[in-house]
């Protein structure tokens, strides 16, 4: 793999692990308001780029779990 190659596919990888967090946290919240399932289901990149405070709170942190 060239070096863009490995650039872009961390970047993929980042993009779907803050997509992730997103819906998770967003289907908990749902099933705990009793919200419809459909509610959990909103992602609304603008022209394929996070937010980028949807980044700051979904994205890495230094925090690890025990």
């Amino acid at each position: 793999m060239s070096i863009q190659e490995k650039s872009r596919a961390i970047m993929v990888r980042q993009y779907q692990q803050v997509k992730n967090r997103q819906q998770s946290m967003l289907m908990r919240d749902a099933q705990q308001l009793g919200l419809p399932e459909e509610a959990s289901h909103y992602w609304n990149p603008i022209q394929g780029k996070i937010d980028p405070t949807t980044r700051a709170i979904y994205g890495h942190s230094n925090a690890t779990m025990s």
